[in-house]
Formats: C-alpha cells, sequence, structure tokens
C-alpha cells in the first residue's frame, strides 16, 4: 500500500488507542447483553446463537489486537485491524436481524474511526466494505425472512451515510493537518526568531541587563559582562556585580526624567552611559537597563579638540616660540651675572626651567598635529626587543637597570618601528623614574610573550614603584592628565594613539606585589593591512 497515514506516528498511535478503547468497550457491552439474555428481549434475533458467541469473539479478538498490536508502524496493520472491525461488526449486523439492531450506527462510527487512520481510497475502501456489506446481507436477511425486504431503504441510507461520513472526516482531518502543519510551521519561525534574537542579544556591543524587585538579575548578555568586566551575571546581585551601576540605578528611580552620569566599573578603560527603561512582565515590574560605551565617543571628542589645539598652536607656534626664545635666553644671561645674588639667580632659573616646559608642552601639541601616518613593518620582536634594550642600556645612568625576559620562540608582529620605539622610550622612561622613587636604582622589566587566549604578542613594561592611585588609573590615558607637577600630560596618551595607528592596544594594570604595569597587546602580522 501506498497511501500513507493521513496523521502522523505520534497523533495516528493516539488516535489507534481510542480506536481500541471503543472496540473493546462496545465489546464488553455486547458481551454483558448476552450474558444476562436481554438480546432475546430487545431484539428480533435472526441467529441467537451466531450473535452470542460472535459478541464474545468480537469482545476476545480486540483484546488480543491490543495485547499483541500496540504501537504499528505499518499501514497494512492498520488497515487490517480495521478491515476486521468492520467484517465483525457487519457479521453481528447479519446476525443480531440487520438494521433493526442498530449495529449498523456502530459500522458508521468505526467508518469514522478508520478514515481519520486512513487516508484517501484505503478509507473510502473501508467505507466501501462496510456499504456493500450491509447491502448485501440484508439481502441475505429477505430469503430468510420476508420482512427484512422493506429494510432495503434505511440499509442504503446507512451505505450512503458511511461514503458521506467517510469524506467529511477526510477533509476534516485534511483541514486538521493543514492547520497543524501551519501551527508547527509558525511555531518553528517563532523558535528561528528566538534563536536568531538571542543571538543578535548576545552579539550586541550594547550592554542589556534585566533585574527584577530584588536587583537579581535575570538576563545578561556577552557586552553587559564585557563592559562590567564580569562573567557569569545571571542570577546574581547587582549589588555585588556593580555598586555603581546601583547607585545611578537609585537616582533614576528619584527622577526618572534626569540622565543617568556615566561610570567606569573595572579598569578596563570602558567609559559606560547606563540608561534605564521599566519592563512590565505579568503582575511583576522589572527594569531594564542599556549599557552604552561611550569611550570611543569621548576619545573621539578629545581627537578633535586636540587637533584643533594642534592647528590653533601650530598658527601661533613661531609667535610664542621667539618671545619664549627672548625670556629663555635673557633669563640664560641674567644667570651668567656676577652681580646677581643667590635669591635673584635662583629666579632666573625658575623662569629658564618654567620657559623650558612650555616649549617642551608646545612641540609635544606641535607633534600631535604633524604626527606621521604608521607605517607599520613586519617585526621580530623578540630581536628587535634585544637591540632596543641594548641601545637603552647604552645610554642609561648607572642607577638604572633594564631587563628583558622572551618566552617563546619568534614572535612577530606588524608595527612602525620608530614609533614602537617612541612608546618604549616613554614607558621605560616613566617606569625608571617611577621605581627610582621607591628604590635606590630604578629597575623595569620588559617581559615578551604570547597570549593563550588569543594567540596575540603581548609585552609588559613592569616596575617597581609606587604604582597609581586606583582613582587616577581610569584618567591615566586623558590628554593633559599628569601625577607630576613638572609632567605635560600627553606622553601616556600620545603613546596610546601610536599604538592604536598600528592596531595594537595600551593598557594599564596594576600589579598585585606593588608598582604598575602597562601591556601593549600587538596585532596578528596577518590582520594588519
Amino acid at each position: 500500500m501506498s497511501n500513507n497515514l493521513s496523521l502522523n506516528q505520534e497523533q495516528s498511535w493516539r488516535v489507534l488507542r481510542l480506536y481500541h478503547i471503543y472496540r473493546v468497550g462496545i465489546g464488553m457491552i455486547l458481551a454483558l447483553l448476552v450474558s444476562s439474555n436481554l438480546d432475546t428481549e430487545l431484539l428480533e434475533m435472526a441467529h441467537p446463537t451466531l450473535f452470542r458467541n460472535g459478541s464474545w469473539f468480537y469482545l476476545i479478538l480486540n483484546i488480543l489486537i491490543i495485547a499483541l498490536v500496540q504501537r504499528p508502524k505499518q499501514l497494512a496493520q492498520i488497515f487490517t485491524i480495521a478491515l476486521t472491525d468492520i467484517l465483525l461488526l457487519t457479521g453481528l449486523f447479519y446476525s443480531a436481524g440487520g438494521v433493526p439492531s442498530g449495529i449498523g450506527s456502530l459500522l458508521i462510527v468505526s467508518v469514522a474511526i478508520c478514515n481519520i487512520l486512513l487516508s484517501g481510497r484505503i478509507g473510502l475502501l473501508i467505507a466501501a466494505v462496510a456499504s456493500i456489506g450491509m447491502v448485501y446481507l440484508t439481502f441475505y436477511l429477505s430469503l430468510e425472512r420476508p420482512a427484512a425486504a422493506a429494510h432495503y431503504v434505511q440499509v442504503g441510507a446507512l451505505g450512503a451515510l458511511c461514503f458521506v461520513t467517510a469524506l467529511f472526516v477526510q477533509r476534516l482531518t485534511l483541514r486538521l493537518q493543514a492547520s497543524e502543519s501551519l501551527a508547527e510551521q509558525r511555531a518553528a519561525d517563532v523558535a528561528s526568531l528566538e534563536t536568531l534574537n538571542a543571538l543578535i542579544l548576545q552579539r550586541m556591543r550594547t550592554g542589556i541587563l534585566v533585574i527584577d524587585e530584588n536587583h537579581r538579575i535575570l538576563l545578561a548578555n556577552h557586552g553587559a559582562e564585557h563592559l562590567l568586566g564580569k562573567t557569569e551575571l545571571e542570577g546574581k546581585l547587582l549589588d555585588t556585580a556593580c555598586t555603581h551601576l546601583v547607585n545611578r540605578m537609585k537616582q533614576w528611580l528619584l527622577n526618572p526624567s534626569l540622565r543617568p552620569g556615566s561610570i567606569q566599573p573595572s579598569g578596563n578603560g570602558h567609559l559606560i552611559q547606563p540608561s534605564f527603561t521599566p519592563l512590565q512582565r505579568g503582575q511583576k515590574t522589572h527594569t531594564l537597563i542599556f549599557l552604552d560605551d561611550v569611550s570611543q565617543i569621548t576619545q573621539q571628542a578629545q581627537q578633535l579638540k586636540l587637533a584643533s589645539l594642534g592647528r590653533l598652536t601650530a598658527g601661533i607656534a613661531h609667535e610664542i616660540r621667539n618671545p619664549l626664545g627672548a625670556i629663555s635666553h635673557a633669563a640664560q644671561l641674567l644667570q651668567e651675572s656676577d652681580d646677581l645674588q643667590g635669591a635673584d639667580r635662583r629666579l632666573a632659573q625658575i623662569i629658564h626651567d618654567h620657559t623650558l616646559r612650555m616649549d617642551l608642552v608646545i612641540e609635544n601639541v606641535l607633534q600631535l598635529s604633524r604626527r606621521r601616518q604608521a607605517e607599520p613593518q613586519l617585526l621580530d620582536l623578540k630581536y628587535w626587543l634585544h637591540r632596543f634594550a641594548s641601545e637603552y642600556r647604552s645610554n642609561a645612568g648607572p642607577d638604572q637597570e633594564l631587563h628583558l625576559n622572551v618566552t617563546g620562540g619568534s614572535i612577530q608582529t606588524r608595527m612602525d618601528p620608530n614609533q614602537l620605539t617612541q612608546v618604549l622610550n616613554n614607558l621605560v622612561g616613566n617606569g625608571m623614574r617611577y621605581s627610582s622613587k621607591n628604590n635606590s636604582i630604578g629597575q623595569v622589566w620588559l617581559e615578551l610573550y604570547r597570549d593563550e587566549e588569543s594567540d596575540l604578542p603581548v609585552l609588559e613594561i613592569l616596575d617597581n614603584g609606587p604604582g597609581i592611585a586606583p582613582e587616577q588609573a581610569s584618567h591615566l590615558f586623558e590628554p593633559f592628565f599628569t601625577t607630576e607637577s613638572k609632567g605635560t600630560g600627553l606622553g601616556l596618551y600620545i603613546s596610546r594613539e601610536l599604538c592604536e595607528s598600528n592596531q595594537a592596544r595600551l593598557d594599564y594594570k596594576q600589579r598585585d606585589r606593588g608598582g604598575s604595569c602597562f601591556r601593549i597587546t600587538f596585532a596578528h602580522p596577518r590582520k594588519l593591512s
């Protein structure tokens, strides 16, 4: 048989289970009827003995079918069960006396159930067997009992009703199938959209948090975990994950019209702008939190400001440097005068020092405005750092020591060697200066290795100085920010800019044992174009 089941396998098994229960129930009713001798009182039996034996046979056979055939996997098995049921019922229809017995109604119910399980011509074949069986057996009864000849119209109606029932049930089953297929397709589309939404949510750079009334985090995407510097936030309390964010949320609850202030929860350089939205979920009110990284926007604003300042300085540098040079030269002449007293000589020295500092500030700002484009080259960092350390040691003082430690073999990247030299001179110089504050000898360690997770070259510049205060660490790379009275505040900013122009990353890490650590994460040699 080439026809398939009208329903899927699981649905067919459920309908077949109900069909089994229905047949056993009919068999039990018939067995009870013949056991109590009500059949002889209620029905005008044509063959009472045959009816009694047939009723018991119908019950026992259906019990055996249930025991032996629970989950048929082939269409032929279901067709055999249905055909056997129809043939047995038509036999009972004959032995009970035909139409007056009411067995024909049971045949219609069986035809309806069979057409739920069997589609197309097979279902109509079952209806045809039932109709032909009733007509033929009525004809046979009319030969034995002339009164049965008056039942042809009723038998014809029952036969027609079998076909109508079969067609109606098949049409209804097809519609149910179409509705179910549409529902499954819509469910699959919804599931696909949910998966897509979850993927988009996780891949978004904007951090998203959902918290309940008790500040417990119900949802956190990767962006939120990255910005907050935390992992596995779901299920944790926001109060322990980020107290700064809790304070901003309290301010928002007091006055939702005010824009919350930005926060910087970790030392990863991310400046975060939070925004809050109430989220109604049934009877509960949750809070939806968006976290936007405004570090790049702030950095772009600083770059525009510095570019404007650079152009302004470039325009007036000549006008400033000429009188500045005259002041510096005059201060030097005053210092060389024999008539100048000690206090006045000190004042002249102060004038000279500050003119030099002003000239250095102008030079640094000019350097920003006319900074040349990076020209990355393929560098073997191990070889290059050995050469850099050798040159630095040759020019360093006796109270300065530079150590170099390289892990692994050849480590390559692409970077402008001149700009890398400028960055390392600045970072090593700062490390030596801070190290000498705590020790008699200034020491700096250069450690080169390859990161295990990202497989990128990493260079750490470490010192054993006093370190940087946590409240100042977040401002280290801002222009004109300095912790020393004589600093310009542009050295670290320029160093980070030079690294980023070569697709490298410069970060500051506090050392556990004291001191500072500046980490340069270089680009992969094949990723830089």
